[in-house]
């Protein structure tokens, strides 16, 4: 991009350290950094969970826990004021009005129990006093301008009826709500679809030159900094380590934690496996969900999330299930497993399992293992690592309790991590290490299918790479098969033998992957590889 015309600066850090005390440690988390933010401009602060970028950027508005965290040196310069030591009833009036931020998920950061008009009322009753109709004009303003479709119908929508990128939007809205001089966007699209991704850059794009407002960028995704950002600073153990325009940072990083950085893309073919006899076959799978209305709760129509899918899956092998939130990937992998209804057939090593009670199913699914995309959700924290891992094999009852301890020591060594630490819990871990336990989970019982719904979308590029290669490699070793379902198209490439990609429930194209990445036929397949800035030419090592 660009560099914007003004040049002076309107936020100056420098040598800004932050520290976190607990009981009688201390943890340098952030150690001297400098930097400055130029009106109108994008900078974009960039490295891997843990580096600081995210203490650095609410250092900014004092959003730390103190007094557990404290500032030994620095200052943050705005305007006339030193954020850092101004009275908290003047940050006050700065926090949300002329500096706003927007935050990773906003599921937790939107309040469940108000609607949309109510939380964004908020914002304007509290920084320029609107009220009643003067308040509803400007919230309707405010959704038009970040393009949520029928507005008017929104204000009364609470946070768990809209889509990610909706409730992403909404954030924005609540964030632009006073014309802040400075938008502070921590990881604002990492949890969203490519194409969602690329609408919210393009909005924040959009905003940024209407409005004339700086935009303070954090993130760990470098092809989101390369759409965006004007200048880059790398982050690594609280250092910034480089800095500099994005442009001859990208073509010429100058550090090596930089160059790590860039070539941390997951990347590599799928495992070399010999496609075997088919081990899953699914055939006009549908799950339909009834739309009722009125007193007597009539069925009215119906929403098709999954409508007529088809596809034979060989041993040894990964399917690859990409599409947008809400295209049914996810409710297709549930209705494999049997987790939720479903119509059509699904052939499982030979069985059908249609018709199948849940006790006839249950013995199954030591064979059928499942991986979520939340780590951290999806294992208990009132369990040990052990515990969790060796959990399926009491369920199953499978071997004594000493081959059990065996098997559980071995699944940990396999993924990778100390078998040592079987007896610490999920907190004690970070999210790579996290997923790798969940991937232990599912080893430990030798299944012949593994589910992989979005398992490295909450990681790190760098931290990805280790968990595709991780995975590559166990499927080789065991000749497992995997369904993978995500909406990272690197990722998938570097996987997946098969590819399928579903629209609104249903299958838009699907073939040999390096085909369909090589010469993509359907629009919106060409539409989601644009997204994800990888050329269809683009060569898989």
């Amino acid at each position: 991009m660009s560099e914007p015309q003004q040049r002076d600066n309107l936020v100056e850090v420098r040598e800004l350290s932050v520290d976190f005390s607990s009981g009688t440690e201390i943890i340098h988390a952030v150690e001297k950094v400098s930097f400055d933010i130029r009106r109108g401009e994008t900078l974009a602060l960039v490295g891997e969970s843990g580096s600081g970028k995210s203490v650095t950027a609410n250092s900014i508005l004092r959003l730390l826990p103190y007094p557990s965290a404290r500032h030994p040196s620095g200052s943050i310069r705005y305007g006339d004021q030193d954020l850092l030591r101004i009275p908290e009833s003047k940050l006050r009036r700065i926090r949300g009005n002329r500096i706003a931020m927007v935050f990773q998920e906003p599921m937790t950061s939107l309040n469940p129990l108000h609607s949309i008009e109510k939380q964004i009322g908020e914002v304007l009753a509290l920084h320029k006093g609107l009220q009643g109709q003067a308040a509803r004009k400007r919230t309707l303003e405010l959704l038009e301008l970040v393009g949520i479709p029928d507005p008017l119908t929104r204000l009364a929508s609470y946070p768990h009826e809209l889509s990610g990128g909706q409730r992403q939007r909404v954030m924005i809205a609540m964030a632009l709500a006073c014309e802040p001089e400075l938008l502070i966007a921590d990881e604002p699209t990492t949890a969203l679809d490519v194409t969602v991704q690329l609408k919210i850059l393009d909005l924040l794009r959009d905003l940024q030159a209407r409005l004339g407002m700086a935009l303070l960028l954090i993130t760990h995704d470098l092809n989101l900094v390369r759409r965006i950002a004007h200048r880059v600073c790398v982050m690594q153990r609280g250092c910034i380590v480089e800095q500099g325009d994005c442009e001859s940072l990208f073509r010429a990083p100058q550090h090596p934690y930089t160059r790590e950085l860039l070539g941390a893309e997951p990347r590599g073919k799928p495992a070399d496996n010999p496609a075997g006899p088919p081990l899953l076959e699914v055939q006009d799978l549908r799950v339909w969900f009834p739309i009722k209305k009125g007193v007597f709760r009539r069925t009215v129509d119906h929403v098709k999330a999954v409508d007529g899918i088809d596809f034979s899956l060989p041993q040894g092998q990964t399917l690859g299930i990409v599409g947008e939130s809400g295209s049914g990937k996810s409710t297709l992998g549930l209705a494999i497993l049997r987790l939720i209804e479903s119509r059509g057939s699904i052939r499982f090593e030979g069985k059908t399992l249609n018709g199948m009670t849940q006790s006839q199913v249950r013995p199954l699914r030591r064979e059928m293992q499942v991986v979520f995309q939340d780590p951290y959700g999806s294992l208990s924290p009132r369990l040990s690592v052990g515990q969790i891992v060796g959990e399926g094999l009491d369920i199953h009852g499978i071997c004594d309790r000493a081959e059990q301890e065996q098997r559980i020591v071995e699944a940990l060594v396999e993924v990778g991590l100390d078998p040592e630490t079987r007896n610490r819990y999920p907190h004690e871990f970070s999210g790579g290490q996290r997923q790798r336990i969940a991937i232990a989970r599912a080893l430990v019982l030798k299944p012949a299918l593994i589910l992989l719904d979005e398992p490295t979308s909450a990681l790190d590029r760098s931290v990805q790479r280790q968990v595709v290669e991780l995975l590559r490699h166990l499927q080789t070793k065991y000749n497992l098969t995997y369904l993978f379902i995500s909406h990272d198209l690197s990722v998938v490439r570097a996987l997946s033998h098969h590819l399928m990609v579903i629209r609104q429930g249903k299958v838009v194209e699907q073939g040999p992957a390096q085909e369909v990445f090589s010469a993509p036929r359907h629009s919106y397949t060409k539409q989601l590889l644009e997204a994800a800035l990888m050329a269809p030419a683009d060569a898989l090592e």
